[in-house]
């Protein structure tokens, strides 16, 4: 059967390769992507042994007809609900057009298949194995003061290597760059990291500059190629982003610039993953795996480390697990709001709950020119034509003018219970919230258990 509605692993034997195509007909990247997939597939790639499945996007079936009739290949059956599911959630779909690649045994090869298929639409190199990361990193050359230099050379008597990708270009980069370079220079270098500047720069002129003003090495930038494999294998999605490896070039974390900003003397580098992050310093893997989180802000320092101790022992056998199967991520992530942060204040207002006042920031803030494409650190609200105070240090915060206000008018804030919730952006920003009472290991399990069950009321994110 080469056209029909069928569920993956009914008409793909025999093929070097099956592409999960998710797509839908209401998407206009997806209808200018599709015709351009399908003369590819008919002219080379059906012949060398790819076969795609269709998995659908739309939100009826006559759409879904409609759409699939343009395909020369298979789809899952519109009707195949808790299918369609499962394939979104088990490879984290968050938009489409996407193409995932499989090999033959259907163990996953890589998730970038639109990019990898429209740079060899012919095939030459399919199923498009993606090089490994620590080969990538191998096969850099760097360059500094002293001239150019091997990674082994650079690498000398260092315990981890930082990637950092960023450009001239890019404002949150401008910020974030002096306060990097302030850590490096007081602590961090001597602790024995060694940072590399990935340029994604628009030509060697702003690479210059930018890098006159860094302290460390950078991939060479002549090097274009090999910078956008890094981005890639790394899943660069975003700038300024800090890559982790070890002194081996395993991956640490692709969370570097949370992690640093959370510890900048270098006391836990090369800052291996804990089981529960803080919510105050990036949203961990929110956006990719369900998510116990509590919210504690007002209560004590002691029952915060308590209530850290105790989501810890859970969190644990979930990051075993992880490590065990050697899983991308864990089937389930922890995280702890302590204080009255940006995403914990959005994360608040999403879950329909009280926000609290702003605490002050940490250094001096002057006010600036109202402008567009900003965001407040304190209600976690688009900034665009408020007033806006900005750090007078760098760093990337702000707050309008009613929660600078208000962080300064000495108000404190007022005691709040500890509640705890289960977010599953995944499946359509689900959210659950847990039985009120005090957090123990017994709390947190039945919760976990009645999410992992289907047993608990589905709330939708506002």
């Amino acid at each position: 059967m080469c056209h029909g509605a069928v569920l993956p692993g009914t008409g793909v034997k025999g093929k070097k390769a099956v592409a999960l195509y998710f797509s839908a007909h209401w998407c206009p990247p997806c209808r200018g992507f599709t015709p351009k997939l399908a003369e590819w597939y008919e002219k080379d790639l059906k012949a060398k042994g790819l076969e795609v499945v269709f998995v659908t996007g739309d939100r009826d079936e006559d759409s879904f007809k409609e759409y699939f009739n343009e395909q020369p290949w298979l789809a899952v059956d519109f009707n195949a609900k808790e299918t369609l599911s499962k394939l979104n959630k088990t490879f984290k779909v968050q938009g489409i057009p996407s193409l995932i690649i499989l090999d033959a045994d259907g163990k996953l090869i890589t998730k970038d298949g639109r990019e990898a298929v429209s740079k060899d639409p012919t095939g030459e190199d399919m199923p498009w194995i993606p090089p490994k990361a620590k080969d990538l990193v191998e096969k850099m050359k760097l360059t500094g003061p002293a001239g150019t230099m091997t990674l082994t050379e650079a690498m000398a008597g260092k315990q981890a290597l930082a990637l950092y990708f960023s450009a001239h270009w890019c404002p949150p980069c401008r910020g974030f760059t002096p306060q990097l370079a302030e850590w490096y220079m007081q602590d961090l270098k001597a602790k024995g990291l060694e940072v590399v500047f990935v340029s994604s720069d628009r030509d060697e002129a702003a690479f210059n500059e930018y890098f006159g003003e860094m302290p460390w090495l950078a991939l060479d930038f002549s090097d274009r190629k090999l910078k956008e494999q890094l981005s890639s294998a790394f899943k660069v999605q975003g700038i300024p982003s800090l890559v982790v490896l070890d002194a081996d070039y395993n991956v640490v974390t692709l969370k570097g610039r949370d992690a640093v900003t959370a510890d900048p003397t270098g006391a836990e580098l090369p800052w291996h993953p804990k089981p529960v992050s803080n919510l105050e310093f990036g949203p961990g893997d929110i956006e990719e795996v369900p998510t116990f989180l509590v919210f504690c802000e007002t209560s004590s320092d002691e029952e915060k480390k308590q209530i850290e101790e105790t989501m810890t022992s859970v969190a644990q056998k979930f990051v075993d697990k992880q490590k065990a199967e050697d899983a991308e991520f864990p089937d389930m992530a922890f995280i702890i709001c302590k204080s009255n942060c940006a995403l914990g204040s959005r994360l608040r207002t999403m879950f329909g709950m009280k926000n609290l006042p702003p605490a002050p920031h940490a250094h001096a803030l002057s006010k600036k020119e109202k402008g567009p494409g900003w965001g407040c650190d304190g209600c976690g609200q688009d900034g665009s034509g408020k007033e806006r105070y900005r750090c007078e240090e760098g760093c990337d915060f702000d707050f309008c003018g009613d929660c600078h206000t208000t962080a300064y008018s000495g108000t404190e804030a007022e005691k709040t219970p500890v509640q705890m919730f289960i977010v599953d952006i995944p499946s359509n920003g689900a959210y659950y919230t847990g039985a009120p009472g005090p957090v123990s290991f017994e709390s947190i399990q039945t919760f976990v258990d009645g999410f992992k069950a289907g047993s608990l009321e589905r709330k939708q994110l506002g």
